[in-house]
Parts: C-alpha cells; structure tokens; sequence
C-alpha cells in the first residue's frame, strides 16, 4: 500500500472493465486516489487507508447472486461520503436495505441514455451534475435495476430503464447512479466527479510539483548511500525515472543503456547524447548488437525471437551491472496500470498474446531490491512530471517503443540489410507525420517492412524490392487502439517520399486494422 501523506480517496474495483477511467478522472482532479480488488479491502485494510471518500465501481456479476461481491460493512460506518456506480449502486441499494431484482428487457440499458431529473430535485441536480440542461446523457451498462431505494435515500433522476438513475441520501453523503461517469460518452461526468470530491472535502493537493519532491524523499530514505543501476531504454518512462532518480541521489545512479541493433535511426546516439553530454549521467552504452543479432539469425517465429532478445538483455544487463560495485538496489520505470494488473479483481490467468521484454526477474536473480519512483502514475502524469523535471519535449512526448525494437516489425527472418531499409522507411515516415504536424495526434506510428518482394517499374526498369506497410494508432493506453485517418494525399505523398528515398521498397500499404482484433505491432 502507497504511503502517501495526501488525502486519500479508495475506489473499491468489483470487476468493472472502466475502473482505471475512475481513477484517471480523479487523478484530473488532482485527487490521490488507489483501485483496490474488493477481496483485499478488509476492516483492518480500511483502518489503514483511511480514505477520506470512497467509490465502489461498476462489475459484471449480480448482486442477487448468493456470494457476490461486497465491499466489508465497515465501509459504510467509516463517516466518509461513498459514491456507488452501476454495479456500485446496486451494491449500496441491497446493503442498506432496498432491493434489487435480475434484468429484465425493460429496464435493461446499454449504451447512450438520457436522465431527467426529478421535478422536486431540479435545483439540486442542475448545480450538482446537469449544469442547467435539465437533462444529461450518460452512458447505462446494465440488465439488473434498483426496484426498491434504500431508507433515507431520495431519488433525484430517472432514465427510461433506470427508475432510480441518481439516489442519494445526503445526511450520511451517500450517492448511487445507474450510468457510469468516467466514460466520455457521459460528456458531464467530470461534473458529477467534481462535486463529489469537492463534497469530501479534497483540496486538490495531487500535484505532479508535490509529488516530485514526496519522491525525491521517498528515493532517499529507500537507498541512503548505496549505488543504483538504472535500465534505461529511452522511453518515457525509463527516462523520467532516471531522471528523477538522478535529481535525488546524483552519481550514486549508474545508467545502463543496452544497445541490440534493434534501434531506430539515430536512436542510441541520441539516447547516450540526451543523458550523459547533457544530463550528465553515468551511462554505460553497452553495444552488444553482433550478440543480439548473431543470436537472431535465422529466427523467423515472433514469440522465439521476443524471448532471444529478453533472454539476451538479462544477461547483457547482468554482466554490465556486475561492474558496479556495491549496488543493491534495480531502478525500474513500473507504472500504475502495472500496479493495478499485478492484483487485478479475478487474479486469474490471461492468455498470453505476446511476452514482454522487460527486467522481470532480474532484481531476484542478483539479489537487488527495487525501486520503482513512478509505481504511482499513469502515463499522462508520467509526462507531466517529465516535463517537471525539465526533459526535452522531444522525449517527453514520444511515441511508445517496444523493447525487443525492430526485430517485431520484420517479419519472418531478421538481416542487417531489412533492418537498415527499414531504419531508413521509418524516418521518412515519421518526418512526414511531424512536417504534416499530425505526431502528437498519434499513439503510435511505424513501418513494418513485410517478408515479400514484389515487382516495380521504376524508370525504364524493372524492381523486385521489399513492401511495406505503415502503421499509424490513436490510443489512451494502448490497450485498445484504431487506425489513424490519413489523408490519401499524405499518403501518396509518402509513399512516394520512401518509395523515391529508400533503395529496396517499391511498394507501400496503410494497415488499417483496429486493435483488437489485431495487436498494434505486426508481432
């Protein structure tokens, strides 16, 4: 559990696929906020958390159900204002005394629905949620319904399927709604949320400016004098954690930048430049391509190549970290979604689409206790704390890089030779979203270069060349992703621009495949 010294707010997750969107929307308020699985929120946990508000979120299951989840009784006695969503409300509604019943067509909602308020609560809901429209569209997920509200709760709106849409018993600063806030398709929901926290009593204190210098502390209480090593990948997350870490404990920090020839054009001169010339880091550049590269050859199958290369930069971190005497502790660039999956609300397994490359494993394996400065922070507030710390916005705002770099966007075997093609097609590519001032718009952008040649005409000869494909998503967090929508005049314009500057394409496609059913990289 965080130690933080601000006021806490506890969202209580009982499955809902949008509790993370909570915790965001709060995090906007500059509210501190933690997602716990109802299964680990006991009495003795909340004696410890001590939230000043809580939220129960929506879920898949029923509370009519015999063994549902339920948050612990004491959560209501606690004096704390609790805002129930969706499943959250039905879970206040049957615990209090109301009454639920199972779904039935008619009461059922799913998706885009308007709520009305009551006529005797207008004046309340216009300066609490609907700001004067007299009624505001939300977003309903739900086939069971409140039939019954609990005693000392008031109905203040009402939707076609929902009878109860917005309950509340304000003496004991309990609020229940059927539709779910946090999406964006309940455009006033910020609203709703507002209020609530304002309610509580939150003053907004969850600045990145504060959380820097809790940081800063929290890094030197944690390692005193002992060295750090740091896996630094370029990224923004490696970056900014490198980066804080050197504002608190200087050059007890030691840097290792592992190099695998898997690199975009430039990237490692760049990365090398940003933190050691200007940042004045201790970086050791450990170039070990021919080994990386070596080891590739002749690898054509996606998941044998990921667990090479993760397989290899264990041991290439290893070897270099072992030079530096008297470490005990591994820095890692860990986030808060990381934090959230690590005790997600079903603990059950996932199909594992594709390993990730990471330094898992390694603090057990040498002995090194970690320390994770960003465990606390989704990626937007990453950036801004980057931001805080002076980063370059060229660092600060890049597009996300996978570890295992290139090798997953070749297909089929890895040369020296694709690699360099595509090192060239793919810096064509992102000059043209950034002339065309679309980077920022984009989550991710890239070539693949595809293991086909094909046959081109190009001036009075004949071309049997490489194709590629380009690769532009919008995302939040990559989780789920969509095409971009190009212009087909930006994109015959590049690609022309790499067709004309890169010697062994002649042929270039746009995939335009959503994530799912397709993942953003090509493996």
């Amino acid at each position: 559990m965080s130690q933080t010294s601000h006021d806490r707010l506890l969202i209580i997750d009982f499955g809902s696929q949008v509790t993370q969107l909570i915790a965001r929307r709060l995090r906007e308020l500059n509210v501190y906020c933690e997602i716990h699985p109802y299964q680990n929120v006991t009495d003795a946990f909340l004696t410890e958390f001590a939230p000043k508000a809580i939220i129960f979120s929506g879920g898949p299951d029923s509370v009519v159900r015999e063994g549902s989840p339920r948050p612990p009784k004491a959560a209501y006695d606690l004096g704390v204002p609790i805002l129930g969503i969706c499943y959250g409300q039905q879970v206040m509604m049957n615990d209090l005394g109301g009454k639920v019943e199972a779904g039935e067509s008619h009461t059922a909602e799913f998706g885009r629905a308007y709520v009305t308020p009551t006529e005797a609560k207008i004046d309340f809901m216009n300066g609490w949620f609907l700001g004067g429209l007299g009624r505001e569209q939300v977003w309903m997920s739900h086939g069971d319904h409140v039939s019954h509200i609990a005693p000392g709760f008031e109905v203040y709106a009402t939707s076609p399927g929902a009878p109860f849409a917005i309950t509340a018993d304000l003496e004991r600063r309990f609020y229940a709604v059927q539709f779910h806030p946090e999406v964006h398709h309940t455009p006033n929901g910020k609203t709703l949320y507002e209020n609530f926290v304002k309610d509580a009593g939150f003053t907004g204190d969850w600045t990145m400016d504060a959380y820097r210098e809790e940081a800063i502390r929290k890094i030197k209480d944690q390692v005193g004098d002992k060295p750090v090593i740091c896996a630094l990948s370029g990224g923004v997350d490696s970056s900014v954690a490198a980066a804080l870490l050197h504002e608190a404990i200087g050059d007890q920090l030691t840097c290792v930048f592992v190099d695998h020839g898997l690199l975009r054009l430039n990237e490692a001169e760049e990365v090398v430049a940003m933190f050691r010339d200007h940042m004045n880091l201790k970086v050791i550049h450990a170039q070990e391509q021919e080994l990386f590269l070596g080891q590739l050859e002749g690898v054509s199958d996606p998941e044998t190549k990921r667990k090479i290369i993760g397989r290899l930069f264990i041991e290439v971190f290893q070897k270099y970290a072992d030079q530096i005497e008297g470490a005990e502790f591994l820095a890692q660039g860990t986030l808060y979604p990381d934090v959230i999956e690590s005790v997600s609300f079903s603990g059950g397994p996932s199909v594992t689409i594709k390993s990730h490359h990471n330094v898992g494993g390694l603090p057990e394996k040498m002995g090194l206790k970690l320390v994770e400065p960003l465990r606390e922070l989704f990626k937007d507030e990453v950036r801004e704390l980057g931001r805080e710390l002076g980063l370059p916005a060229s660092f600060i705002g890049r597009h996300p890089f996978p570890g295992p770099g290139l090798a997953i966007r070749c297909p089929g075997e890895i040369t020296r030779e694709k690699l360099e093609i595509l090192r060239k097609a793919d810096a064509v590519y992102i000059d043209q979203i950034r002339k065309h001032g679309l980077y920022d718009e984009i989550w991710q952008a890239f070539v693949a270069i595809l293991p086909v040649r094909t046959v081109g005409v190009m001036g009075d000869g004949r071309t049997y060349d490489f194709a590629c494909a380009l690769r532009a998503v919008t995302s939040v967090d990559g989780m789920t992703a969509d095409y971009y929508p190009f212009t087909h005049e930006f994109l015959g314009e590049t690609a022309t621009r790499i067709i004309n500057e890169v010697k062994g394409i002649n042929r270039c496609t746009y995939d335009i495949t959503s994530k799912p059913p397709g993942t953003i990289e090509w493996e």
